[in-house]
């Protein structure tokens, strides 16, 4: 399948990203070599497979780590990295409508 350089522009402008001619070109051919991959896997037969939402292991227990509450810092420390902060809050530009 060929993906065009206008196709990528039009995903990044769905992503909200800006991207170079460099990188256009370059996520062309990524997407591009994804896409073969995949009609790599649709020519196999999978006749009697039933379809999974998820790949579970031994025991059908997902291998996860424990959830153990870490160290943390300071709102005022998170804060200091945002672009935009206020009301003790990121503040991050509307992107639903444009």
């Amino acid at each position: 399948m060929r993906i065009t350089p206008e196709e990528v522009l039009k995903i990044a402008n769905l992503a909200n990203l800006r991207l170079s001619a460099e990188d256009t070109a370059r996520y062309a051919e990524d997407l591009e070599e994804i896409l073969t991959y995949v009609d790599q896997l649709n020519e196999l037969d999978t006749t009697g497979v039933e379809p999974m939402a998820q790949v579970l292991h031994e025991g059908n227990a997902a291998p996860l780590r424990p959830d153990i509450p870490g160290a943390s810092f300071e709102q005022g420390t998170a804060l200091r990295c945002a672009p935009q902060a206020g009301a003790g809050h990121f503040k991050v530009p509307k992107v639903i409508e444009r």
